[in-house]
């Protein structure tokens, strides 16, 4: 329980992502008295528009966990932002450490952040991290790197990219991953707070990258050979993105982005695309006024969907599997602020229907996956993993 009461409380310091004093006084009394989730209260019935379901606390009190991913369809690898790495039992919620995880600044929205297994972990065990560093004068950024789980400890650790230009601040380090079809590694990173970076081609910050498995460029992404533009480029005028995923029928990268005072933005990232940060948004600034031009300008990409006022979008899934039938193919989005999860219907790229989940638990959301068994995995901010299932599944 303590874990989520410090969530509410550093976001009452302005220290959070995607906070509203407001929201975090009202969600501090609501903790109070009402602890929610608790392992030692056991399944908890939920109703939904097309389901009854059944929430199954699996995990308590982690701190600050930022991703998930599932070596098996009966464990679970979770991040904590401060630096540590887990093997959880989804069946028993017991955890274990996970030794030879790098140093990570563990500061402002930084941290260890995303994890993502090899499309042949089952014979090579590669695991790959995101997570900052401090580098010289103070300064920050995202890397990357791969390692061998062996047992319960990371080997033969490489990094495999580190961002550039590092820079003052602590925020917008992106961190989301993914394989995409063609056996590359996709990598989102922030702008950093530092909104020019995003329209140059010479930095690798507001992008998403597409990286060999051994962090090279691919022959194939967009500005290869392009003077002054970083290979590892796939696309660009970012702010934010902490969410990846592939849809399931045609292999498209889909993302999510925090927005400023609203645009939150759900996208299909496409070779080469400008997703239009700072010079259009759907979102306005802070302080009040528009973003750059406005909403729209030619040549810049258009949100599939956009969040006015935010929700603070963070990772996104598609399900596919079978216990929840209704649901398959439907795009989930973690929503931080708006202590939610979107459960958007989809025609094409087409959103024709989004249902907010989860709302009065109060949690944080900062993570939806399916594990390989056709499960769905939620993991909140305020530190509990919970399943959900068909409703009196088990």
């Amino acid at each position: 329980m303590a874990a989520r009461r410090l969530v509410a409380l550093l976001c009452l310091a302005g220290l959070g992502t995607g906070c509203d004093f407001l929201e975090w006084q009202a969600l501090r009394l609501y903790l109070a008295v009402n602890p929610n989730l608790a392992l030692e209260d056991g399944p908890r019935a939920y109703v939904a528009e097309s389901e009854r379901l059944t929430l199954v606390p699996i995990v308590e009190d982690l701190e600050f966990p930022w991703d998930l991913a599932f070596p098996s369809g009966s464990v679970a690898l979770v991040t904590e932002k401060p630096g540590r790495l887990s093997r959880v039992d989804l069946a028993t919620g017991v955890r274990t450490p996970i030794g030879g995880v790098p140093d990570v600044a563990f500061v402002g929205q930084g941290g260890l952040l995303g994890v993502e297994l090899d499309p042949a972990f089952a014979s090579n065990a590669l695991v790959y991290l995101s997570y900052s560093v401090a580098s010289a004068g103070e300064t920050y950024t995202t890397r990357l790197c791969r390692a061998r789980l062996a047992g319960d400890t990371l080997v033969e650790l490489e990094v495999l990219l580190t961002a550039e230009p590092a820079v003052r601040g602590t925020n917008h380090f992106g961190g989301a991953l993914e394989f995409d079809r063609e056996g590359a590694l996709v990598l989102a990173v922030g702008e950093r707070m530092l909104r020019q970076y995003a329209q140059d081609l010479g930095s690798h910050l507001g992008k998403i990258l597409r990286l060999r498995p051994d962090g090279s460029a691919p022959p194939d992404n967009p500005f290869v050979g392009t003077p002054g533009a970083r290979p590892e480029i796939f696309s660009w005028g970012h702010r934010n993105p902490q969410g990846l995923a592939l849809h399931p029928a045609t292999g498209e990268l889909w993302a999510s982005e925090h927005g400023p005072r609203g645009g939150d933005e759900i996208n299909v990232i496409r070779a080469g695309r400008n997703y239009g940060w700072p010079v259009i948004s759907h979102g306005e600034e802070y302080e009040g006024g528009r973003v750059g031009v406005g909403t729209h300008q030619d040549g810049l990409e258009q949100p599939v969907h956009f969040y006015v006022p935010s929700i603070a979008t963070a990772g996104i899934g598609f399900y596919t599997g079978g216990a929840l039938p209704s649901w398959r193919g439907n795009l989930f989005v973690a929503g931080l602020r708006g202590t939610q999860l979107d459960r958007l219907v989809l025609e094409g790229e087409r959103v024709t229907h989004v249902e907010p989940l989860f709302r009065e638990l109060w949690q944080r959301v900062r993570a939806v996956r399916e594990s390989p068994a056709g499960e769905l995995y939620v993991l909140t901010e305020n530190g509990v993993l919970f399943r959900v299932d068909p409703a009196y599944a088990r």
